[in-house]
């Protein structure tokens, strides 16, 4: 009887292992590849299934995009200086078949791939280009990517440098060259300012020589600026002192040339006067 009740709770040990080795659930962002004897059977979908223990071996691949950084790889640029670079990849199984059958271990064989590729990329353009032409890096990455994954079975969807390490001399370097380059736009606009300046002081200048008066009412108004406060000393400007003093001998000539038309009058009237009488006959002087 004891004999019986372990060979019947054996059984029942062996139907419940046999039953958790046969069931399989594939989930639904999986994909089962089936395969028999060793040879393939085919795929199978998301869900329930139940193969056959020992003769049959399920094996599942996530579609899912994963997430693969790419350590800090030492490079040296064309322009031979000295970076370290990382950057990270997102890439997706689209044939579950061929990842399993074609490459043993997709995941560390894109890593080892993406590794050289960017050392190979980014080894090709100067530094300036590999800070300022990431966008075309990344996309030169993922092309080359995409050619040798795609017998795998697998999508590069994104590559993305993440950091560039410089040394800290180039870093000096590129802080002098960033002041000298602010300083340069300083000095270029501070130069554009002055020039426009002038060509408005020149045509403002035009338009007083067409003007006169334009001049004096300028000074006219920097005097009731200046008068604002209570406290000032009006100062006069030089082209105001000057047309003062052109007045003043504007007059001088003008008195002056009065006083010499009046004098031969005077002159002429003193020796013109009554014609002397003699012998009751007028006789003129």
């Amino acid at each position: 009887m004891e004999v019986l009740i372990f060979l019947l709770v054996s059984v029942i040990l062996l139907v419940l292992v046999t039953l958790a080795m046969a069931i399989k659930v594939v989930k639904q962002y999986e994909q089962g590849v089936l395969f028999r004897f060793g040879r393939l059977v085919g795929s199978r979908e998301p869900g329930l299934r139940v193969i056959v223990p020992v003769v049959e071996v399920l094996h599942r691949v996530s579609l899912r995009i994963v997430t693969m950084p790419i350590q800090s790889q030492g490079i040296i640029t064309r322009d031979n200086v000295s970076v370290d670079v990382s950057a990270v990849a997102y890439f997706r199984v689209v044939d579950a078949v061929k990842s399993v059958i074609a490459i043993e271990n997709v995941h560390t064989a894109i890593n080892q791939i993406a590794q050289t590729t960017l050392r190979k990329v980014v080894g090709q353009h100067t530094l300036d280009e590999t800070l300022s032409e990431t966008d075309r890096i990344n996309l030169d990455i993922r092309e080359i990517l995409d050619v040798t994954t795609a017998e795998w079975g697998v999508e590069v969807t994104l590559v993305e440098l993440k950091d560039i390490q410089l040394p800290d001399s180039m870093k000096r370097a590129m802080a002098r060259q960033a002041e000298a380059e602010r300083e340069k736009r300083a000095k270029i606009i501070n130069a554009q300012g002055e020039s426009l300046a002038a060509t408005a002081l020149g045509d403002a200048s035009d338009i007083m020589m067409n003007h006169p008066l334009a001049l004096q009412l300028r000074n006219l108004q920097s005097l009731v600026e200046i008068g604002v406060d209570k406290n000032t000393t009006v100062v006069f400007p030089a082209p105001l002192m000057s047309t003062i003093g052109e007045l003043g001998s504007f007059l001088a000539r003008e008195t002056a040339a009065a006083a010499t038309t009046t004098a031969p009058a005077s002159a002429d009237d003193t020796r013109t006067g009554p014609a002397p009488v003699l012998n009751g006959a007028p006789k003129t002087v």
